[in-house]
């Protein structure tokens, strides 16, 4: 079983509803592919690889986040060169990080970290927006 079907996601709840029907992240993860690889799963930038080009660092952080919920599952640094992998990983932080699913910050979480900077996101917050439309 896919460790998307075991993440809770609420639709809305940045909104203030919380109703149970889960969020399609399908839009915003598409959109980074576009982005950070054109959608290329064997980009290569520096240490930032696959189609959403991850670190090792992201990688590590999942790990974490995975081990502290007492799962037994890990990544590996070759995980980020496979496409549905990536976006376990994407949605993993986005559970941790940005459990009101806001758009907003899940891109720019996903560019600048937990604890990022607006000014120094805004323009691949900008980019990733274009390329939802």
């Amino acid at each position: 079983m896919s460790i998307l079907t075991l993440m809770p996601l609420q639709a809305g709840a940045a909104n203030g509803n919380d109703n149970s029907e889960p969020f399609d992240w399908t839009p915003v993860m598409e959109a980074i592919i576009l982005v950070e690889s054109e959608g290329n799963p064997n980009a290569v930038c520096g240490n930032q690889v696959g189609a959403m080009q991850i670190t090792p660092i992201l990688v590590r952080e999942c790990n974490n986040i995975l081990r502290s919920r007492g799962s037994n599952k890990q990544f590996t640094l070759a995980d980020r060169y496979d496409v549905d992998k990536s976006k376990e990983m994407f949605l993993l932080i986005q559970s941790q990080y940005n459990k009101t699913n806001d758009v907003e910050r899940a891109i720019r979480t996903w560019n600048g970290g937990p604890r990022y900077s607006v000014r120094a996101t805004d323009r691949y917050y900008q980019k990733v927006l274009r390329r939802m439309r």
